[in-house]
């Protein structure tokens, strides 16, 4: 029996998450979410045949892990999540690490998640989790900016979160609200961009099957 996608597991979440929350926080979401699609992809964000540049990124124990010592000059599948405090990305990471991870050992290709938390929560996001793959922080947003992916809750959204007893700016390392788009890029051994999916809507992520094709085209 094949896994389910994220798709599949999202729209199961999201009949209890509506129910849980109450339909006018529901609704703060949902407004957030047309709004985003409205707007779609902004302009001069990553896309295929650029370059990543090298980062510093950050370990979860606090140590700097510079990209390209992570990569090793492997082809990686790089993806952009906003915390571990949203169960979007939580979904996405699991399923990752249960349907993708194998297939790309296989392949020689890493697996790096990147978010602008600090590591105490990106370290949240690996226990939790249980993932098996390298997660790192990008304090400041810094390569997050650069690659044109980055954005912020709506102040509706943010007081949403707040009714729900937590605030994005108490995960982030530098204390603001700034998240990234969720991404997937696929970068050869150079860190040249294959393959590219900005998700503005952050309730969908990048399925496996379409991760992997990406890959098989490297």
């Amino acid at each position: 029996m094949s896994s389910p996608t994220i798709t599949a597991q999202v729209d199961d979440f999201n009949v209890g998450f509506t129910e849980q929350i109450g339909p006018e926080l529901a609704a703060v979401f949902a407004q957030e979410q047309a709004s985003l699609n409205r707007e779609g992809v902004p302009e001069g964000a990553v896309a295929v045949g650029d370059r990543v540049r090298d980062a510093d990124l950050v370990r979860t124990d606090g140590t700097v892990a510079p990209l390209s010592s992570t990569l090793n000059g492997n082809p990686a599948v790089l993806v952009f999540y906003r915390g571990a405090w949203c169960p979007y990305c939580n979904i996405a990471l699991q399923t990752y690490q249960r349907d993708l991870l194998p297939a790309l050992r296989n392949e020689g290709v890493e697996l790096v998640a990147i978010s602008p938390q600090t590591p105490e929560a990106s370290e949240q996001a690996v226990v939790n989790g249980g993932l098996r793959f390298t997660v790192l922080s990008d304090p400041g947003n810094l390569l997050i900016r650069e690659l044109g992916i980055i954005t912020e809750p709506v102040s509706a959204a943010r007081d949403a979160h707040t009714a729900l007893g937590f605030d994005v700016a108490d995960s982030n390392a530098d204390a603001t609200g700034d998240i990234p788009f969720p991404t997937v890029l696929v970068v050869d051994a150079d860190r040249v961009v294959r393959f590219a999916d900005v998700h503005v809507d952050y309730t969908t992520r990048t399925e496996v099957s379409t991760i992997l094709a990406a890959v098989d085209a490297l």
